[in-house]
């Protein structure tokens, strides 16, 4: 079946939809998990330790944490996914990251909060780069760029429902119907936990793509190893796009999980200011900062949803890495204007959308172009090697935001300066394109 013949989803058999379904649902509760987590953070910080000044130096460590751990979830199971297929691993993978979200809830200490939150991120970060190869390795070639990226801005429904659960439970927490005492963070990591517990009976149904089993049985022949590092890591060309590969989406990823994803902590502090005039209580204006974050998480996604939509369409047309690159500008950007420029209430409704069009938008691209620079013995591990090897370095931004916060300053003016100067990391990922190849309209390599 041709280009011509119709929209990309009419190629698809029942097969193709199943997998895509299973691969897609494992990515959207990954993203509803993460963000989740992003939402109850702050509050949680506050509760286990006490004090809000050392909380707030504190809570981006957790992120630091936790974006570890999902590197390291990444580069483990990514190579387990290519040596013993992308389905298997991926069902164990969403097991893990959804029992360890339930637990954080009953966290009791700064310190367990952490083991919890890098076990998490070890399920979380196994499931990129084997939703990707799997899809990728399953659906018709022509099918594959506009799949890709729709699996991939299925994160932002993941994300615009996290702030609909947020939403929820702060109104609930409001009106004292939360059940058995629970604090709203609590409720937050619980409620996170289900969905994508019962997630893995579907995937468990999975097969293993045809092209992974004739990779597997030819390495078999071989003796070449799949899933292996040395391989990936020692073999032209494909160490080459290993190693630039994991420069391109250290940029994007620290863009958002280091710097875009702290929003709520202007939004906090706004939403604080606002209400403060109107003589509102220290209790009630817990509940509406929890409520106006989740508010800031849904606008930041529904544009992140545009521009992914609209991004996957330019890779297509344009070619992947131009793409990436107007993606990548765009995302730093719209960073600094919401870090520099937030300062009103009303500013909320369209400063938000805009940072997330960009700072997401890579993300599509991210999702269509690391399958196609990497063989099918490879694939997964490539792509978690660029994807959440990417993460190790992120999870220094938090920590660099902030020691320059604390460094400023401490406050709400110096976290906004850090901010702004962290997301220059964002402008190496343009520099590294140019020797990166083209894969427009290229098969995957064999």
């Amino acid at each position: 079946m041709n280009r011509s013949a119709g929209p990309w989803w009419r190629a698809f058999t029942k097969h193709h939809w199943f997998v895509f379904t299973a691969a897609s649902l494992a990515w959207f509760f990954d993203c509803l998990d993460s963000q989740l987590f992003n939402l109850a953070r702050d509050a949680a910080m506050d509760d286990l330790i006490g004090d809000k000044g050392r909380a707030m130096i504190l809570a981006p460590y957790t992120t630091s944490v936790f974006l570890i751990g999902w590197a390291v979830g990444g580069l483990i199971f990514g190579s387990l996914g290519d040596r013993y297929g992308r389905a298997r691993i991926l069902t164990i993978t969403v097991l893990l990251y959804s029992g360890f979200t339930g637990l954080s809830a009953f966290s009791t200490s700064f310190l367990d909060f952490c083991i919890y939150r890098f076990l998490t991120g070890c399920g979380v970060g196994g499931v990129f780069g084997l939703a990707v190869a799997l899809v990728a390795d399953t659906v018709p070639g022509h099918t594959r760029a506009p799949a890709l990226g729709m699996l991939q801005s299925l994160a932002t429904w993941g994300n615009i429902l996290a702030g609909l659960i947020g939403m929820g439970i702060a109104m609930l927490a409001a009106r004292h119907l939360l059940p058995f005492g629970l604090k709203p963070w609590q409720a937050i990591f619980l409620v996170g936990a289900l969905p994508a517990f019962l997630c893995v009976f579907l995937l468990k149904r999975l097969p293993e793509p045809e092209k992974w089993c004739r990779a597997r049985d030819a390495g078999r022949l071989s003796g070449v190893q799949a899933g292996s590092y040395g391989v990936l890591l020692g073999r032209a060309p494909w160490a080459r796009h290993a190693w630039l590969g994991l420069v391109l989406c250290s940029a994007g990823i620290i863009g958002y999980w280091g710097i875009g994803n702290f929003h709520p902590r202007i939004v906090g502090s706004i939403v604080a200011d606002h209400l403060a005039a109107s003589g509102v209580g220290p209790e009630r204006l817990a509940s509406e900062q929890a409520f106006w974050r989740s508010v800031g998480l849904l606008l930041q996604n529904v544009g992140g949803f545009l521009g992914m939509m609209t991004f996957t369409w330019l890779a297509e047309a344009w070619g992947r890495r131009p793409a990436l690159a107007l993606s990548l500008l765009l995302s730093f950007l719209t960073t600094l204007l919401v870090f520099h420029s937030l300062r009103d209430f009303g500013q909320i409704y369209w400063m938000l959308p805009l940072m997330g069009f960009g700072q997401l938008s890579v993300f599509a691209v991210y999702a269509i172009y690391l399958p196609e620079i990497f063989p099918t013995s490879l694939r997964s591990t490539g792509i978690s090697f660029c994807y959440n090897g990417g993460r190790i370095l992120a999870a220094t931004a938090p920590f660099t935001l902030s020691r320059i916060t604390a460094h400023i300053g401490g406050d709400i003016e110096g976290f906004r300066t850090a901010g702004m100067w962290v997301s220059l990391v964002l402008l190496i990922g343009i520099l590294v394109l140019p020797f990166l190849p083209e894969t427009k309209d290229r098969p995957l390599p064999e």
